[in-house]
């Protein structure tokens, strides 16, 4: 299976926060198009026919993701300090 890029699925959540919060505040014609397109990519992204399990896999994709990023930077000894004194 092939796994989205986290970058473009974090930017797609964004996108449908930003805009779910703008129908709410007053509804517009193209947000709420937008709204839609959106959706139904993270919903073809995330391999789900709903946005809410899309929404639930996306988050479970972002901390998996950064869960490994964490680990990989353990293993190689950097504690993140800097050097320079």
């Amino acid at each position: 299976m092939l796994v989205p890029d986290p970058k473009i699925v974090r930017t797609l959540l964004t996108r449908y926060a930003s805009l779910k919060i703008a129908q709410a505040e007053r509804e517009r014609a193209d947000a709420a198009r937008e709204l839609e397109d959106v959706s139904y990519t993270l919903c073809v992204m995330m391999g789900t026919t709903s946005i809410h399990d899309a929404i639930v896999r996306a988050d479970a994709l972002l901390l998996a993701t950064g869960r490994t990023a964490e680990a990989a930077q353990d293993t190689d000894g950097d504690s993140g300090l800097s050097l320079a004194v």
